[in-house]
């Protein structure tokens, strides 16, 4: 068996290795069924049991789903609204499920300063893309984000564009730049608004809101995305499970 993994593994983990290699590579794009264990265990030169064990650490990650009947698929974020919900941590304080509504304040290009290039592991001075969003929820502004991306992975992007996809932003990342956002790691701050945001977020300034910096990753743990979102509390809470 081919392996890129120490041999030392569990053979289960070599053979998730493997997979998830494919799946960065594209073999099996966003939303497509991946081939059956026992072509896969032919494939990679294990048992069957052993294919089954690396997809289930896989879809303990979110990179695959299993459904029943049907196969094995790769996860997306164009899945709505299951998919759009595991990435999104504000929720309404009555309990109603509800994604918020998306408007694009601005948009422009700049370089990386040294803590932004730290961040996303590029070189101080690289492109970077810059963009401004208010969520709403309830038709009442709740979160301001602000979001930076690596320029070389999202060539292209553009005002019109953003805002003339019609689904989730994670959904547009992957559909028209093929970039996978998998996990994320976040920290939680209590700020006060300056002007700026409380303007936009419709509060006094001064008023205390919640920052959320984000952090999201795709294949390999490479960081593509650094978020921060400022968010009101009035309506809506900071919602985490943990297992």
């Amino acid at each position: 068996m081919r392996s890129q993994a120490p041999t030392f593994q569990p053979l289960y983990v070599q053979t998730k290795a493997l997979l998830e290699h494919a799946l960065e590579a594209g073999e099996w794009p966003p939303g497509t069924a991946i081939p059956a264990e026992v072509a896969l265990a032919a494939r990679f030169g294990v048992s069957q049991g052993t294919v089954r064990k690396a997809i289930g650490a896989l879809a303990a990650e979110n990179l695959l789903v299993r459904r029943q009947g049907k196969g094995t698929f790769v996860a997306t974020h164009t899945e709505e609204p299951a998919s759009n919900f595991r990435f999104l941590r504000i929720r309404r304080n009555d309990g109603r499920p509800e994604y918020p509504g998306s408007r694009l304040i601005d948009l422009r290009r700049g370089k990386a300063g040294a803590e932004v290039a730290r961040a996303l592991a590029i070189k101080q001075g690289d492109g970077i893309y810059i963009l401004r969003r208010i969520l709403d929820y309830a038709s009442r502004p709740v979160v301001l984000d602000e979001i930076t991306l690596p320029a070389a992975l999202f060539n292209g992007l553009t005002r019109a564009r953003f805002s003339g996809y019609p689904g989730s932003m994670y959904g547009f990342f992957e559909t028209e730049f093929g970039v996978r956002m998998l996990r994320a790691e976040e920290r939680l701050y209590a700020v006060a608004a300056d002007r700026a945001a409380a303007e936009l977020l419709d509060v006094a300034a001064g008023s205390p809101l919640l920052a959320v910096d984000r952090i999201s990753f795709t294949y390999g743990d490479r960081p593509v995305e650094v978020r921060r979102g400022l968010c009101t509390t009035r309506h809506e809470h900071y919602w985490n499970a943990l297992t």
